[in-house]
């Protein structure tokens, strides 16, 4: 059996692996983990600093705010480094925090129902005794929008349970062609801003082709309250509102399944046509690839100023070979300096140097134009973001 120190060693080694990936993409021509910088274009340079991004309002950033299903936690991924692939669990983002009416978590059971021969219930302790590592996933709200700084995105390395494992043991009739996955959502005080809501219908095909599993540790130790302790579902690629925290039951149901509140909510937020009424009519909640800035560099290079953009992509089924960029809608998109993506799970860093003509107000933008990548949001302009170079 998978001692908890074996659990945390594999953890470790997984987001090793991932710093050792996010090196290899800032400095493609590293060998044997020593980094050529010859191609470097701030090779010798010295950073001055950081431009802060012209955000819409002050928002405060790592830090929990609220209660329940007003709380929330926004990350701050201007500080992702080398040394940070992986999001800490205390800076991870939240979209709801713990209630205070959850029930103790010591005897907490996982009731499978439905449309099975029959019902059983899954002890937390039995789930924990057979997790194992799940690897590094990205999860993304699909509330994560500029008024929050872009900051409901974040990875972490993940333990648990397949979900094929359990529902191939569940006894599943024969017109069982979906799986309803509930979690606890009852609250002490009423919310301005969300209404309860915690479960979603899915196709089983969708949960097998995305590697669905019930999360019982992240970053090498249990899940925490506002992560959805005891138990929560992650289905990678998926956005964060299908992935269910404080997961109660999970239930075979039919065709005839209707689409749940929290569905129904995020329809608009997951490219839903309308609100469908029947969760068949629903599409998969997943996330289109996307990309973004995340920080702006200020460096001193053989005596001028230059300016470095990091950013990250992530989503998406396919790599893309190719990442564009621009500074202002009035000119062309240029490749990206440096971007190689092999996976599109977790997430890709990239940087680009750029020296502005002058000093003023750019908004940089990043799209992908192959026509056989779907990017809704991209192509929005969802993830533009604005800065103001002082200096150039």
């Amino acid at each position: 059996m998978l001692t908890r120190r074996d659990f945390a060693k594999r953890g470790m080694m997984c987001a090793g692996a991932w710093l050792a990936g996010f090196e290899q993409v800032l400095w493609p021509s590293s060998v044997a983990g020593q980094q050529d910088r010859s191609n470097d274009p701030f090779s010798g340079g010295k950073q001055l600093g950081v431009v802060d991004f012209i955000n819409p309002r002050p928002l405060e950033m790592d830090t929990e705010q609220r209660t329940e299903l007003d709380g929330r936690l926004y990350t701050d991924l201007s500080k992702l480094s080398l040394q940070e692939p992986v999001i800490a669990t205390d800076r991870f983002y939240v979209r709801t925090r713990v209630s205070g009416l959850l029930p103790d978590t010591k005897s907490w059971r996982v009731r499978v129902d439905g449309l099975v021969e029959k019902p059983r219930n899954r002890a937390i302790e039995e789930l924990r005794s057979v997790a194992t590592p799940m690897g590094l996933h990205l999860m993304e709200c699909a509330g994560n929008v500029p008024l929050t700084n872009f900051g409901m995105i974040s990875v972490a390395s993940w333990g648990g349970v397949p979900l094929a494992d359990i529902l191939e043991k569940s006894g599943a009739k024969s017109q069982a062609s979906r799986v309803l996955v509930t979690g606890f959502d009852q609250y002490a005080t009423k919310s301005m801003t969300s209404v309860p809501g915690a479960s979603w219908v899915f196709s089983i095909g969708d949960l097998n082709a995305a590697g669905a599993f019930l999360a019982t540790e992240m970053n090498g130790k249990p899940l925490t309250a506002d992560h959805g302790a005891p138990v929560r579902l992650v289905v990678p690629g998926w956005y964060g509102c299908a992935c269910i925290k404080w997961v109660t039951a999970i239930s075979f149901v039919d065709d005839t399944a209707e689409a749940t509140s929290q569905m129904q909510e995020y329809a608009a937020r997951t490219h839903q046509k309308g609100v469908p009424a029947q969760a068949r009519d629903f599409q998969a909640a997943t996330i289109d690839q996307a990309a973004m800035p995340i920080r702006i560099e200020k460096w001193l290079v053989e005596e001028k100023i230059k300016y470095r953009v990091v950013g990250i992509a992530w989503g998406g089924h396919t790599p893309v070979k190719t990442l564009m960029i621009r500074f202002n809608p009035e000119e062309d998109y240029v490749p990206v300096d440096n971007f190689v993506q092999t996976k599109n799970d977790p997430w890709t860093p990239w940087t680009h140097a750029w020296s502005p003509k002058e000093p003023g107000t750019y908004s940089i933008r990043v799209a992908v134009k192959d026509p056989a990548v779907r990017t809704r949001r991209l192509d929005s302009g969802y993830y533009v973001r604005s800065v103001e170079i002082p200096e150039v």
